[in-house]
């Protein structure tokens, strides 16, 4: 397909596997961390490194899309595709009293909904750019509630600030898919449902009798949805936010 897609958050659950996944679509990947070293061990574990280019970013520093715009030029790649993932657990944290500090709300809606409006914004003014198609990872959660029956801690296992951010990503979405429509730039969402691989077999338990699919989400369930919005199979859907939650957000 010879597709040229920026991933951010690359290093990370979610983006490694897109990030795999579009390798072996033979794709080139522009992945996007905080961390250099890894970046060095995400491309030491492909096979295709050829077609994977770094770049060491902080979204959450000022000058974040400049360095990543630098970067680009320095190495001659117009990004096709953009993905926004980025996200810390770091800024997941509830005080002893179950509220959520300002600090870390702050934060988590700025990795979340500011970072991604500004990279978008960014590679689209780009001298140059060939940005058609964003697709921002989204949540559940940005969609619907949680359902506190899952969790034994629901304010430090679902915290609250979690699910306003990727509401507002959603949201960003439609504003975006509106504004950039005169560039011919597609913007959509996926919002994923939970996904096996971090929890016990009795949350696993707990999740399968919520959700219509009985089951959480595989890795490998994953590229799919992100692989159709950026494709040119898709180029009807704009402003779109796709649940990929095994119907979790049906109930």
């Amino acid at each position: 397909m010879n597709r040229s897609i920026l991933i951010t958050g690359a290093t990370g659950k979610v983006g490694s596997t897109l990030t795999a996944h579009f390798l072996a679509q033979a794709d080139k990947v522009i992945a996007v961390s905080r961390s250099q070293e890894a970046l060095d061990a995400l491309a030491s574990k492909q096979q295709r490194a050829g077609r994977l280019y770094t770049i060491a970013a902080d979204l959450m520093a000022s000058d974040a899309c400049q360095t990543i715009t630098d970067a680009l030029s320095t190495m001659e790649l117009t990004p096709d595709g953009l993905v926004n993932n980025a996200r810390s657990i770091s800024f997941l944290g509830i005080e002893s009293s179950g509220q959520v500090r300002r600090e870390n709300f702050m934060n988590e809606f700025q990795l979340d909904v500011i970072a991604p409006y500004e990279l978008t914004m960014a590679l689209a003014r780009m001298q140059g750019s060939r940005l058609t198609s964003v697709v921002n990872i989204g949540s559940q959660y940005g969609i619907v509630a949680p359902n506190l029956k899952l969790y034994e801690d629901p304010a430090r296992q679902s915290p609250i600030h979690y699910g306003v951010a990727k509401a507002a990503l959603a949201h960003l979405t439609k504003e975006l898919a509106v504004r950039l429509a005169e560039q011919h730039i597609r913007v959509n969402c996926v919002a994923f449902g939970g996904v096996e691989g971090r929890v016990n077999p009795a949350f696993k338990a707990r999740y399968a009798e919520l959700c219509p699919s009985g089951r959480m989400l595989r890795e490998d369930e994953l590229p799919g949805p992100v692989d159709l919005l950026l494709s040119e199979a898709a180029s009807a859907i704009t402003g779109h936010v796709m649940m990929a939650d095994g119907g979790w957000s049906l109930w």
